[in-house]
């Protein structure tokens, strides 16, 4: 692997904790309770448009580890799940040749698969299956997360096109 592509890997994943960190501390009056906007899902986004589908992967794995060694063992289950499966399901739909969703879309998707497998992973931890009834609210944040994290991703397209002309 070149020294760019190992650099970029780990400014990306040093950028991910980062962002997931700081989104972690505001807790605005307007979200849901354990709800977060997911900013450091643009950078997963990014890692997956830069560098490819395991540069996406590192950067998931890089946060739920943080997760785990400072909130430990079911922040890192909820993170991981959460990430994983959200980014394998906009993984996919992006590489789709004809891909009905805009990167607004995939991106709110992604938010929903996200949401979905964190309150799976929360109903088996607490053996409450009545989280479900909160799925509804947690849907309704994720159109509104979703088109953030997408609406910078768009922002950020002419840079990520920059940067996978290089030769990395």
């Amino acid at each position: 692997m070149k020294a760019k592509k190992i650099a970029l890997f780990g400014i990306l994943g040093a950028l991910a904790i980062t962002v997931s960190f700081i989104d972690g501390l505001f807790a605005l009056p307007f979200l849901p309770p354990g709800a977060k906007i997911g900013l450091s899902n643009v950078i997963t986004l990014f890692a997956l448009n830069v560098l490819n589908l395991w540069g996406g992967i590192y950067v998931v794995t890089v946060k739920a580890v943080f997760a785990l060694l400072t909130r430990g063992v079911s922040a890192f289950l909820l993170s991981f799940s959460g990430g994983l499966l959200s980014f394998l399901v906009m993984a996919v739909l992006l590489k789709m040749k004809k891909c009905p969703f805009s990167i607004i879309g995939i991106s709110i998707i992604g938010a929903i698969i996200h949401n979905i497998a964190q309150l799976g992973v929360s109903m088996f931890l607490t053996g409450t299956p009545a989280l479900i009834y909160y799925l509804p609210v947690l849907v309704v944040f994720s159109l509104f997360s979703g088109t953030v994290t997408g609406v910078i991703i768009k922002i950020l397209k002419p840079y990520i096109q920059r940067i996978r002309e290089q030769d990395l």
